[in-house]
C-alpha cells in the first residue's frame, strides 16, 4: 500500500471515527435531557438508563456506519464494471477506425499507383 492509499484510508477511519464520535456525543445530551425531565429516577436508575441508551446508539452508529460502507464498496464495483465495459467499447471503435483509416489510405495509394 503506497502512501496515498494509506492516507485515504486513514482519512475514512478518521471519518468514521468522528461521525460515531458525533453521534454518541449527541445521544449523550438526548439522554441526559431526558433523565434530568424523569421525576422519580435514583442516580443509580439514570445511569442504567443512559448506560443503556448509549449502547444502543452505539450499535445503531455501527450499523448505519457498516451499511453505508457495504453499499459504496456495491456501487465501487459496479462503477468499475461500466468503466471496464466502456474501455472495451472504446478499444474496440478505435480499432475499427484505424483499420478503416488503413483500408482508405491503402486504396488511395493503390488508385495513384
Amino acid at each position: 500500500m503506497d502512501a496515498r492509499e494509506e492516507a485515504a484510508r486513514g482519512l475514512g477511519d478518521i471519518e468514521t471515527f468522528l461521525y460515531r464520535e458525533a453521534h454518541v456525543g449527541a445521544a449523550q445530551r438526548r439522554v441526559a435531557d431526558f433523565t434530568a425531565r424523569t421525576e422519580g429516577l435514583t442516580p443509580e436508575q439514570k445511569r442504567d438508563i443512559e448506560r443503556w441508551y448509549l449502547a444502543e446508539q452505539t450499535y445503531v452508529a455501527r450499523m448505519v456506519t457498516d451499511h453505508i460502507a457495504e453499499r459504496v464498496q456495491v456501487v465501487e464495483a459496479q462503477h468499475h464494471v461500466r468503466i471496464r465495459q466502456w474501455l472495451r467499447g472504446t478499444l474496440i471503435a478505435m480499432v475499427l477506425i484505424t483499420v478503416a483509416m488503413i483500408a482508405c489510405v491503402a486504396v488511395v495509394l493503390a488508385s495513384r499507383g
